[in-house]
């Protein structure tokens, strides 16, 4: 695992300055998500702006995106677009039914486990990877052991669904040779113009069309949706996996979870609980040692390079 030895410090400060913003991002991504129920926006209303933005932001890139797709495989495309809408309803249901903190821990923290339970995933699993994803089950069942409602119980099993779905697309990421604009495009094209129709037919319910969102609000989503979710978080976190190597990045995405939970205490008044408490040990110290455990086949490759 290139963890970024040998690079001169120095060199290290920009990759180091583009993974904190992606971190300040994926936190605020949690926390906008559980904010919609408190900001007159409806979840038709988020995705909007979160899908929106980026396609006027990008517009001019949409051609060379549109030609890029077409030679993707569909299957491929159709994985990558569960990563749009799908993802970001699941996320804003499981939202409103449970913590900003168990939307910042669950959607990332069960994307390992679910990328090792599917059969296009299934990553080289040494005793020490399986050790860390029986951590992360063990977080999850204790959230919902230690979740006394039943709304909050649905919540976890909407966001665990939604977790599903991204690691659905993380594997889909290993087959598609689109550019990062290109993809940013997939994503957010079909599913900005699908959720301006549920809110148009009234499938879903929209405070945008009736004109009752205050301005300041809507510039707030879009800018951290749209435009930091959207554009800047994958652009920075790509920056930063370039310049320090995967190893780096991987590990300190886990303090994301950390993060939403500690903000989401002055922001929503949440408490920390012992269910958040131990599943965020547990969960995050299982993403933590699968990051940095070495896969049984990168332990056969290092050990022939060396012979």
């Amino acid at each position: 695992m290139d963890l970024g030895e040998g690079m001169p410090v120095r060199s290290k400060w920009p990759g180091a300055a583009a993974l904190a913003v992606a971190v300040l991002l994926w936190a605020s991504f949690a926390l906008t998500i559980r904010g919609i129920g408190v900001s007159g926006l409806t979840a038709a209303d988020a995705a909007f702006l979160r899908f929106a933005t980026p396609v006027l932001v990008l517009a001019a890139g949409i051609p060379r995106a549109v030609r890029a797709v077409r030679a993707e495989p569909l299957a491929v495309v159709a994985a990558l677009s569960l990563a749009g809408l799908p993802h970001f309803l699941l996320s804003a249901l499981g939202g409103s039914l449970t913590s900003a903190a168990l939307v910042g821990l669950l959607l990332p923290g069960s994307v390992p486990l679910f990328v090792a339970l599917l059969p296009a995933g299934r990553p080289a699993l040494g005793r020490q990877r399986v050790l860390a994803l029986g951590a992360i089950v063990a977080g999850i069942t204790a959230t919902a052991v230690l979740t006394t409602s039943a709304a909050g119980l649905g919540g976890i099993a909407v966001l665990l669904a939604a977790g599903l779905l991204w690691a659905v697309y993380t594997i889909a990421l290993r087959h598609t040779r689109l550019d990062l604009i290109s993809l940013v495009l997939l994503l957010c094209v079909p599913s900005a113009l699908i959720s301006v129709l549920l809110g148009v037919t009234g499938a879903l319910p929209s405070n945008l069309l009736a004109g009752t969102v205050p301005l300041p609000t809507v510039a707030l989503f879009a800018a951290l949706q749209g435009i930091g979710t959207g554009i800047v978080s994958t652009l920075s976190y790509a920056y930063a996996v370039r310049r320090l190597g995967s190893g780096i990045p991987a590990v300190t995405g886990a303090i994301s979870p950390v993060l939403t939970t500690l903000l989401a205490v002055p922001l929503f008044h949440e408490p920390i609980t012992a269910a958040v408490t131990v599943a965020l040990t547990l969960i995050v110290g299982g993403v933590l040692a699968f990051n940095l455990a070495r896969s049984p086949r990168a332990t056969i490759r290092q050990t022939a390079a060396s012979v």
